[in-house]
């Protein structure tokens, strides 16, 4: 352990590593719980899906281990799962397209092997550094939005409307009631630094389900979409084989600029997440030199990009660093046998998969909401003063992600009037070659959708 972990140099030892690893699990295994739901109504096997995500999770975890020797978990990001669902498979099944899962997951692929690539050549770092902050923080606060509007619609608490458009659920059901008293138990947990609070607020509302559906007040009715509560182990414990290398090129050469928009979406957001979240974990660690920089980076952003690659081969959205590892870190944890334990964990995990994959959506809607409040927060760092393209920009990507229902949108539309108002008010020379190729890249996605 010493030997591959420098445990003395990091002033921290076997235990407290092993500790902090525990703790950064059970802050992210909801993750277990929420991505079989929302893969799932992409037209994914749910089975399939939570065995990919524990799996990919274990395998970028080790990578960061032993690689990068970095305390930071890995798994399908949140945000990441709701773009691969939501903006890109469902209307694609809308549209005709049979199994668009497969066409996403090919993204993945591809948004993996470009990102190894980039880690190369640090083009991952510079691209971060020369978005706008504005903007970068508005996309942030617009995936927490979008986030919270999938966990609502998924409990029924927001409903359609013909004459509005939204409207408030039926709060009589005991899924609108449920998943709401779930997020304040979150909230209340959250207040008194409970680990694993998101987990707990998931299961707690699954067990209010479960005792609401015994005294009757909530109906099994599966044609409806309401399943029985009650983990099934008919089939056993282990879990569903994954969707190995389901893959589908033919889209790419038909679709290719359409494919390029989806990509190229991947990439953003995975960038300011992946970037983001190392950098802010490694400050909460004091891993930082007197520079501010964090030494090894390319090798945690190289197992941010494997695990990808990992993942997309198992069938599972994009991996990336996960924030929660701040709380492995608070526990002391400052180094890779942190997240390697982190791992371990999510592969004897693979024996729960009947109590995972029986939470329904309601349950899993308090962590969605209670997420994405985390991420609306990076609102307070945006300027609403001063320069209008970065206000403008940083407001446009807030609104337009849940507003039309797609977060790549939202970076679409807050890139492109950046680069628009910016050539107004004639400051050329402040926009970067990495904003105009990006602004390209988006005008064409554009008129692929008016031809």
């Amino acid at each position: 352990m010493e030997k591959l972990f420098k445990l003395k140099q990091n002033g921290t030892n076997a235990k407290t590593e092993m500790i902090a690893g525990l703790t950064t699990f059970l802050s992210m295994v909801y993750i277990l719980a929420i991505n079989p739901s929302m893969l799932a109504d992409a037209g994914m096997n749910a089975g399939a899906v939570f065995t990919a995500t524990a799996v990919s999770a274990a395998i970028a975890c080790a990578v960061m281990a032993f690689f990068a020797n970095y305390p930071i978990a890995l798994a399908s990001g949140m945000g990441l799962n709701a773009y691969f669902a939501y903006s890109v498979c469902i209307p694609m099944a809308q549209a005709g397209i049979q199994d668009p899962w497969q066409i996403a997951l090919t993204a993945v692929l591809v948004e993996g092997i470009v990102f190894i690539i980039l880690s190369f050549f640090k083009f991952r770092e510079t691209l971060v550094n020369k978005v706008p902050a504005n903007l970068k923080y508005g996309i942030s606060a617009g995936i927490g939005l979008f986030i919270a509007i999938v966990g609502l619609k998924g409990a029924n608490i927001v409903a359609a409307d013909p004459s509005t458009l939204v409207a408030l659920g039926d709060i009589s059901t005991p899924q609108v009631a449920l998943a709401l008293i779930g997020f304040l138990i979150i909230a209340a947990l959250h207040h008194y630094k409970v680990p694993g609070y998101i987990l707990i607020g998931i299961l707690v509302t699954w067990i209010l389900g479960m005792g609401a559906q015994a005294i009757g007040w909530y109906q099994v009715d599966p044609d409806a979409g309401a399943a029985s509560l009650f983990p099934s182990f008919s089939g056993g414990i282990l879990p569903a084989a994954p969707s190995l290398f389901k893959f589908d090129f033919s889209y790419v050469a038909n679709h290719l600029m359409e494919f390029v928009a989806i990509v190229f979406s991947f990439l953003f957001v995975d960038l300011f997440d992946t970037v983001g979240t190392v950098i802010g974990v490694a400050d909460k660690g004091n891993m930082l030199d007197e520079d501010g920089n964090l030494p090894r980076v390319g090798a945690a952003l190289m197992a941010d990009a494997v695990g990808t690659v990992v993942g997309a081969c198992l069938g599972t959205s994009t991996v990336t660093s996960y924030v929660e590892s701040s709380a492995g870190v608070a526990q002391g944890g400052r180094t890779g046998l942190t997240a390697l334990t982190t791992g371990v964990l999510f592969l004897l995990a693979l024996v729960l998969s009947p109590i995972f994959l029986a939470i329904p959506s309601f349950a899993t809607t308090p962590a969605l909401l209670f997420v994405g409040l985390l991420m609306m927060s990076s609102v307070k760092k945006m300027t609403f003063e001063g320069d209008i393209a970065d206000v403008v920009s940083g407001y446009i990507a807030i609104v337009m992600m849940p507003f039309t229902y797609s977060i790549a949108n939202g970076i679409m539309f807050g890139i492109l009037s950046w680069v628009i108002l910016k050539l107004c008010m004639g400051k050329v020379k402040e926009i970067h070659p990495v904003m105009w190729v990006s602004s390209a890249l988006f005008i064409l996605r554009i008129i692929t959708l008016i031809v």
